[in-house]
């Protein structure tokens, strides 16, 4: 009977060993779940410049995380990104409107962060040293923001044009007065530099920055004699002429008195006087525009010059 009792002791308290070694294993199992667990559970932190979003997660994906976030803005950019073993630092920026103008035209462009350059970039426009730029090429932009651009451009080159001559006059003792000869002048060939100026794309200036001579201009010479004709002196009897009644004139007209001359036959007293060149022409029968017939002693004058009924004393070179 002893023997018996102690038979089921000794069983009761085996089993109870055995809860308890399963009740341990248990524990341990559920320790190393909950660590794992917590080990694959990540924290993600969403920063958009304001404000912060909290999420945990399983293996997080960012794009699933930030397109269920209460976000201002559907339109945004992930900026920067940190992680470490257990939690990841996400920063995003929102989209805004960028207008940059150029001289009568206004682009429009979504621009999330960066400074003018990189709007001006991004809008396909590659600033440089000429430009105007208003703000500053480095200024950051965070927000809608208005961008004045003004394209300055220098284009450099070189035309060739002709050097007119000049007429330069020599007068020449050895010819006789009234004598003209011209030497024909030649044009030169010079090479022009310019800068021109161009102001989003229309011409706005042009200089002229130097000049070289490739054929240099002849001038032409125009020659003049100044050599006096000798004086003939009308002489009648070998003794000179002093008076107009002494000399042989084709005229049928007669000065009521003769007419005082000096020694080269010309009159002494006179109103005006003027060298031009006579012509003649045939009478066809018509009397002339005072109503007298064409006869030697009268002459046809442009009364604006030589009034009609003017009294003249012609003399000619031979």
């Amino acid at each position: 009977m002893f023997e018996e009792i102690k038979h089921r002791l000794s069983c009761l308290l085996a089993a109870r060993r055995v809860r308890i070694g399963g009740i341990a294993v248990l524990t341990a199992v559920t320790i190393a779940a909950v660590t794992l667990l917590n080990q694959s559970i990540k924290t993600v932190t969403v920063f958009d410049g304001e404000n912060k979003f909290t999420v945990r997660a399983i293996n997080p994906n960012i794009s699933k995380i930030l397109s269920g976030l209460d976000l201002k803005s559907s339109e945004y950019k992930i900026c920067k990104t940190s992680s470490t073993l257990n939690s990841t630092n996400v920063e995003i920026s929102y989209a805004f409107p960028v207008y940059i103008t150029v001289g009568s035209e206004t682009k429009t462009l979504t621009f999330y962060d960066g400074t003018v350059k990189d709007a001006l970039l991004q809008a396909n426009i590659t600033p440089d040293e000429n430009d105007i730029v208003e703000p500053a090429l480095d200024t950051a932009i965070t927000q809608t923001a208005y961008i004045d651009y003004m394209d300055i451009e220098y284009v450099t080159g070189s035309y060739t044009e002709e050097i007119p001559f000049t007429t330069k006059t020599v007068y020449d003792s050895t010819k006789d007065a009234g004598y003209t000869s011209l030497q024909d002048g030649k044009k030169g060939l010079r090479e022009v530099s310019y800068t021109e100026k161009y102001v989003n794309g229309t011409l706005t200036e042009k200089n002229v920055t130097g000049t070289t001579v490739v054929t240099a201009s002849v001038d032409a010479v125009k020659t003049v004699g100044t050599k006096k004709a000798v004086a003939v002196v009308q002489r009648t009897g070998g003794v000179a002429a002093t008076t107009s009644a002494a000399v042989k004139c084709i005229s049928t007209l007669v000065p009521s008195s003769p007419i005082e001359l000096d020694a080269n036959g010309i009159p002494v007293h006179y109103k005006s006087k003027m060298i031009s060149r006579a012509t003649a022409y045939t009478y066809t029968g018509h009397n002339c525009s005072t109503g007298v017939a064409p006869q030697p002693g009268y002459i046809a004058v442009n009364p604006k010059v030589i009034p009609y009924g003017t009294k003249m004393y012609i003399r000619t070179a031979d």
